[in-house]
Formats: C-alpha cells, sequence, structure tokens
C-alpha cells in the first residue's frame, strides 16, 4: 500500500473516532487496529493527521475512547517488547504506537482530571486469559516505561543482534542481559557497536516518548517546596526497571562520544548528513531529566569509597541514575566524561574562527546542565576536573556563551547556569590556581584585546556582563563579583586590562547615585574591596598593575571613606540618579578595541520565544561562607541555624544579612517600599573594609610622586618597575583570613534548575513541536 493511501486511511481512522459518540468496545480490534497495523506514518505525519483540536474534543466528549486508545497503544508496545519485535510489521507496529502516544500523552498531562489516568489499572480490557494476574495490577504508566525500557535494547530493532543465524530462536528477550548491549564504548564499556542509522533513528523515537512521559512535570505549576517527585521519572530509574544500568550507561556513553567535527575530517559534515546528532541530543535530555532530583538526599561525598554507597539506604525511592552517576570514580572515565563534553562545548568556537568546518551543535545547553549534575553529584569528578588545566577547556567556552548571550533576553537562563557553574568551581581553591595559566587560545569574542592569563579573560567577560548586558542580568552581579572574590588570593598577575576594569567597576559601583539607589547595592562595593585585600594581602609581588591602578584611582577610595551621610547629600544624589538613568556610565572605561573577527553581542530577534524562570535565591541563600585555615583547609562560618543572629560571622568585613531582598533593577526602589536613611548609610559605611588600601597609599602615593617630580617621570613603565621591586611587608595590617563562599544547594536552585531545564527541552524541540499549545503551568512562553 502507498504511503499516500497509508496516510488517508490513518486519517480515517482519526476521523471516525472523533465523530463516534458511543464508546468502541477494547476487544474491537479491526477499529483499533487502523491506528497501527496497516500504516506506515512518520511522526510529522501523525502530528499533522491528528490535530490537537481532535484530541481535546475526544478526551471531553467521549474520554472512553480516548482512555481505550492509550490503552490499546500501550498494550501494542507491551506485546512488542515481549515478542522482541522481530518482523517488519511488528516494528512498524511498535514504532506507530509510539509515535501515536507521543502526540497524545501531553493533551493527558494538560487536563489535572486525567493526570491519574496512567497511574490506574485498567480493569481485565482486553487482556489474554492466559496472563497472571499480578501482571494485570500493573498501573498503565509502569506498563509504558518497562516496555520503552526493553524495546531500547531490543536486538535488530534498537541494538545490534548477537547471533549469526537467522533461525527462528532468536535472542529470548527475557534473558537478554542487556549490559551486553550497550550502545557507545566509555564508562564501564570497551566495545564500541557499528553505527546503525535504523538503529539509532529506533531509538530516537523511542527516546522521544520516554521523554514525553517525563514531561508531566511541565503541567504542574513550580511550588516553593520543589520537592514534587516525578513520578515517571522515579519509577523508571528505580529497581524495577532492569535496563536502568545499561541505559543509563549507553545515555551518557552516547553523548560523551559523540564528534560532530565528522571524525576529524573538516567540511566532512558537508558531505555526510549527521543522523546522530538528533540522537545524541534526545539522549541528552533524557538524561538530565532523569537526573532532576532535590538535593534533599545527600549524594556521596568525595572521601569516601565507592562501596560507601551500599551501607545505608538514603530514605525514600532511590534514583539509580544519580546512584550511578555520583558512583563513576575511575580516572580514565572521568578523562572520558571531560573530553567529552569540552569536545561539545568548544564545538560552536571552532565555528568562529574555522566557519562552517564543523557541524554546530545547538545542545549546549543541556550540556552544561549535565556538567552541573555531575559536578554537584559526584565530588571526585569535581575534584578531577580541577585537579589538571582541563577544567579551562570547559571555563573558556563557559565564558564565551557568558560573553555572546549578554545582550539576549531570550538567553538569561544560559547566563544563569553558566555563572552557576563558575560559582561552584570557584569555591575550591584549585580552581583558582588554574586560572594563572596564560590565555593563548584566539577565540574571537566581542571584548578588548589583552595579554594575561585565564583570569584576566574572566574579569574582561565579568566587566562587559556587568555593564554592557541588559537589566535582567542585575541579579548576577553579586554572583559575578563571589567568583572573583573567591579566586582572588590566588591570582598572581592581573594584566593591566583586567586591573583598570576591576578600578572601573569600583567607580561605577561607588557613585553616590548608585549606593543609595537600591538597599543592596553598597554589597557590591563590598566585595570589589575584598578582592583588592585579598590581591594586596596575598599576591602583593606580582601585581604591581593592580598597585598602580589602585594608586591612579585613590580618588575613589578617599570618596567612599567621606561617603556623605547627611539626608540633603542622600536626595541630591538621587536626584542625580534620575537625570542619568544609565545602569552603569561606559566612560573612563578605556573600552579598547574589540578583537579581530568578533561580533558584537546581539540582542534577541524581535519575537524570539522564551521560557520564564523563577528567581534565584539571594547569594546568601546560594553560598555558605569558609574560612580558609593555615593549611588549607575550610572552616565553615555559617552561625547554628538557631541563632539565626542578625550580625554575620566576626570575620567578615561586609555587612552581613542585610541581603534579605534581592536587588532588583534599581527602580524598584520607586514604588516607594524603601528609602535611604542616615542611620543606614552610617551603618555600612563604618564597616567598609578600606584599612589596607589607605595604608597601602599612604605608604607608597609619596614615593611614587616623589619619583615622578625627582626624574621628571611621566612614563607607565618606570613606575611599574618600581612598584615591581617595592615591597610592603610590615606596613600592611595584619592579614585577614581568607573567606571563600562556596555554592551549597537548596530548594530555592532546584526548582530553578527545574523550570530552566525544560525550559530548554520544550523550545528545542520543535520538529515537531510536540509541546506547542499544550497548557504548560511550570513557566510562561514569551515572545521577546
Amino acid at each position: 500500500m502507498g504511503s499516500a493511501d497509508s496516510k488517508l486511511n490513518f486519517r480515517k481512522a482519526v476521523i471516525q473516532l472523533t465523530t463516534k459518540t458511543q464508546p468502541v468496545e477494547a476487544t474491537d480490534d479491526a477499529f483499533w487496529d487502523q491506528f497501527w497495523a496497516d500504516t506506515a506514518t512518520s511522526v510529522q505525519d501523525v502530528f499533522a493527521l491528528v490535530p490537537a483540536a481532535e484530541i481535546r474534543a475526544v478526551r471531553e466528549e467521549s474520554p472512553s475512547n480516548l482512555a481505550t486508545l492509550c490503552y490499546k497503544a500501550v498494550e501494542k508496545l507491551v506485546q512488542g517488547a515481549e515478542s522482541g519485535c522481530h518482523s517488519e510489521k511488528e516494528k512498524q507496529i511498535a514504532l506507530n504506537c509510539s509515535r501515536l502516544l507521543t502526540r497524545v500523552l501531553p493533551y493527558i498531562f494538560e487536563d489535572p482530571d486525567w493526570r491519574g489516568f496512567f497511574w490506574s489499572t485498567v480493569p481485565g480490557a482486553g487482556r489474554g486469559a492466559g496472563e497472571d494476574d499480578d501482571e494485570n495490577a500493573r498501573p498503565l504508566a509502569e506498563s509504558l516505561l518497562l516496555a520503552i525500557a526493553d524495546l531500547l535494547f531490543c536486538p535488530d530493532f534498537t541494538v545490534q543482534s548477537h547471533r549469526r543465524s537467522t533461525v527462528d530462536s532468536a535472542e529470548d528477550i527475557h534473558s537478554l542481559d542487556s549490559c551486553e548491549y550497550i550502545w557507545e564504548a566509555g564508562v564501564g564499556f570497551a566495545h564500541s557497536p557499528q553505527p546503525n542509522y535504523n538503529h539509532d533513528m529506533n531509538r530516537m523515537e523511542l527516546l522521544k516518548l520516554l521523554l514525553i512521559c517525563f514531561s508531566e512535570a511541565m503541567y504542574v505549576p513550580p511550588a516553593p517546596d520543589s520537592s514534587s517527585i516525578n513520578p515517571w521519572v522515579q519509577f523508571f530509574c528505580s529497581t524495577e526497571n532492569r535496563h536502568a544500568l545499561p541505559l543509563f550507561t549507553s545515555l551518557l556513553n552516547t553523548v560523551c562520544a559523540y564528534d560532530p567535527v565528522g571524525y576529524g575530517i573538516p567540511y566532512n559534515h558537508l558531505l555526510f548528513s549527521d543522523y546522530r546528532e538528533p540522537l545524541v541530543e534526545e539522549a541528552a535530555q533524557v538524561l538530565i531529566v532523569t537526573l532532576d532530583h532535590d538535593g534533599a538526599t545527600p549524594t556521596v561525598d568525595g572521601t569516601t569509597t565507592g562501596t560507601a554507597m551500599d551501607d545505608a539506604d538514603p530514605p525514600g525511592p532511590e534514583n539509580l541514575f544519580v546512584n550511578y552517576l555520583s558512583r563513576i570514580h575511575r580516572e580514565e572515565d572521568f578523562q572520558f566524561i571531560l573530553k567529552g563534553i569540552a569536545r561539545l562545548l568548544s564545538n560552536p568556537l571552532l565555528q568562529t574562527y574555522l566557519p562552517n568546518s564543523t557541524k554546530k551543535i545547538q545542545f549546549h545547553q543541556e550540556l552544561l546542565v549535565l556538567f552541573w549534575k555531575l559536578c554537584d553529584f559526584n565530588k571526585k569528578f569535581l575534584f578531577f576536573v580541577l585537579k589538571s588545566s582541563d577544567v579551562l577547556d570547559i571555563l573558556v567556552p563557559v565564558l564565551f556563551f557568558l560573553n555572546d548571550a549578554r545582550a539576549d533576553q531570550s538567553r538569561v537562563g544560559l547566563m544563569h547556569i553558566g555563572v552557576f557553574i563558575l560559582l561552584l568551581l570557584s569555591g575550591e581553591r584549585n580552581f583558582g590556581v588554574r586560572l594563572n595559566k596564560p590565555y593563548s587560545v584566539r577565540v574571537p569574542m566581542d571584548i578588548p584585546v589583552f595579554t594575561g592569563t585565564h583570569a584576566d579573560l574572566l574579569i574582561v567577560v565579568f566587566h562587559k556582563i556587568i555593564t554592557s548586558g541588559h537589566q535582567r542580568l542585575q541579579p548576577l552581579f553579586d554572583c559575578l563579583l563571589t567568583i572573583v572574590v573567591n579566586v582572588s588570593p590566588y591570582l598572581k598577575s592581573l594584566s593591566m586590562v583586567a586591573a583598570n576594569k576591576l578600578l572601573h567597576l569600583l567607580e561605577a559601583f561607588s557613585t553616590t547615585w548608585f549606593l543609595f539607589s537600591a538597599a543592596q547595592n553598597h554589597h557590591l562595593v563590598f566585595f570589589l574591596l575584598e578582592v583588592f585585600n585579598n590581591i594586596i594581602q596575598y599576591q602583593f609581588d606580582g601585581n604591581s598593575n593592580l598597585v598602580y591602578a589602585i594608586i591612579r584611582k585613590r580618588s575613589v577610595f578617599h570618596q567612599l571613606a567621606n561617603l556623605p551621610t547627611d539626608p540633603p547629600a542622600i536626595h541630591k544624589a538621587l536626584q542625580r540618579r534620575r537625570r542619568a538613568p544609565e545602569a552603569l556610565s561606559r566612560t573612563s572605561s578605556q573600552e579598547g578595541v574589540s578583537m579581530e573577527g568578533s561580533h558584537p553581542a546581539a540582542p534577541a530577534e524581535p519575537g524570539t520565544l522564551k521560557a520564564s524562570l523563577v528567581a534565584t535565591p539571594g547569594i546568601e541563600k546560594l553560598t555558605e561562607k569558609s574560612q580558609v585555615s593555615e593549611d588549607g583547609t575550610l572552616r565553615s562560618l555559617e552561625p547554628a541555624p538557631q541563632q539565626n543572629s542578625a550580625e554575620g560571622s566576626p570575620a567578615s568585613e561586609e555587612p552581613s544579612q542585610a541581603w534579605r531582598e534581592q536587588r532588583r533593577p534599581s527602580s524598584a526602589s520607586a514604588g516607594g517600599q524603601w528609602s535611604p536613611t542616615s542611620e543606614w548609610v552610617l551603618s555600612w559605611r563604618s564597616k567598609l573594609p578600606l584599612q589596607t588600601i589607605m595604608r597601602l597609599l599612604q605608604v607608597l602615593v609619596p614615593q611614587v610622586e616623589k619619583i615622578c617630580i625627582d626624574r621628571g617621570l611621566t612614563d607607565e613603565s618606570e613606575i611599574l618597575r618600581f612598584l615591581q621591586h617595592g615591597t610592603l611587608v610590615g606596613l600592611l595590617p595584619v592579614p585577614h583570613p581568607i573567606l571563600i563562599r562556596k555554592y551549597q544547594a537548596n530548594s530555592g536552585t532546584a526548582m530553578w534548575f527545574r523550570t530552566y531545564m525544560w525550559g530548554v527541552i520544550y523550545l528545542r524541540n520543535v520538529d515537531p513541536p510536540v509541546w506547542y499549545d499544550t497548557d504548560v503551568k511550570l513557566f510562561e512562553i514569551q515572545r521577546v
């Protein structure tokens, strides 16, 4: 039968279903088989031939027929999994049912009355009499998930058969050890199967259906406690799924082994279409959804051995995917994962200096979520990443994405996850140490040209985000500066460009109108002063550029020390604010020329779709303060919960818990909830940690001035040479203890990650647009 006839028959069946007012019996196979037995429809056909309005009409007007359709389609998938889909006809039926369910499920999920349907058992609906009763008792959702898992390891359908002969004695699907059929070499599996186009396409269809099952989470509004467990993921990742380990390994290896360059030959992708990429993308999406797991159950600590997992069962159901991820420990496995993720994240950067030489992948956001989960759930992996300069292969692409997306309203989520990853890494001393490696990769980026280290790159990009990003990034400023504070004690030598950028930020943040226009703004000044203090106290020797920049901009520090606190002055500063609404003055930043070949960061095209995000917790909830001891170990400075004092730890010189509300764009204060008072300014001005810098200026400024007068110097290099050989030993206050603010998981970030991840998945699945126009509740789809 031709494909046109096939589509016609399928469409006739759909029309019959939508027009029937009487329930059709589940036993009426002649009717139900029209939907899958004689048709060969692609998933795009199914979307075209089953319009949304008709699915909703059946749901409202003949619910029993929709229920039977779902039930029969699941039953067919279960039969296919049982038999092993040997014939072409069986394979076709399995794919047709999979496509039909992919189309219909979102409309089941969007109606709260239907949400329990898949978790109910269908009493004796057309089951063979010979089947065991306990089999009958399985909820439909469980039968569907187990059938998908079986079908993903079905010889000659989704995996290579190991049998030589094609006699009927094909592998018995029940005795089959799916660990021998892992899809790709890598973690825990050495054999790389021959690529097979049909198998990849069939896996993709089934993974798409799996993703649809998991997507029930999109139809639940974001809850503040975020404890809502996704029952589909919970069951699929439990011991009930005998394929959990091989499937986890298959997904992880498929993603990390993928090389979009086309096996090392530039321009190869123009000759061969790459059917692997859609599978890799689907695998990455399914993987991050299965790992969506609140930080409530503690993951294995990096110090314990792998066997520690088995000692005590954590409370509640165990997510095996999270469990396996946290137990990976072999160096070569870590190397494989890190190299794979770094290769894929760097792919868009390759594009920029060899245009079109490689296929440009689009799933970097899913990769960033995966990298985040790896570091968060597996501390040994985090330590491995930071053990060598390989971490820079993650850092450079992340900075590239941050810089590229800074003006684009539709990519706020990407900005957040990039910053969260750097915040997590910056809590470890090794990250700061690694940043001293010279930066020589010349990825064209829209930033000033500089010669220096990866630390300089980080500071220059952060400066660009703060001074020329869009308004919605303001809540991230705290995070960006916290990262700089965390790495500052380890930075051996900042370039002049980076030193000037830091001082430009201090200048911008310490203007009176900025300080007085929101309750939180002065924290940014405290962070920057902490950066300068750390470098002066711990890395003075190599940092003559920064010391010189501080001397040149000394007036800023004197103005801060003498900040006006009387009401008329405060009022006057705020008046000036109304006249100059520019977020941060871009003057005096010595922008310099951007790198050759770079494109300016562009705003989103009007009409671009974006998913809304929940607010992220403030920095005080995101991080936990620790003090670095003499021997380099960390000691937490967080007060015990019951104290809940208004004052922070004494070791910290910043005003502590005044962070209660998030810093919103400054205009928020126009609403009249908050206005600055003299007492308020005095309360934090007295705590500004200016002692070290004032002492440095007191010692060095007269010496520098004397040199200039004596030698008639106007030449920077002479002064820098003098500062390089100068010393402040014995002249500075006693070094303060180093404070690190380490990221800590909490329910607020767990909820943020869930909404971000599903928003990305929703927007990336456009062919076919599986969730489009359904009533999602987890986020809103907006147009820029």
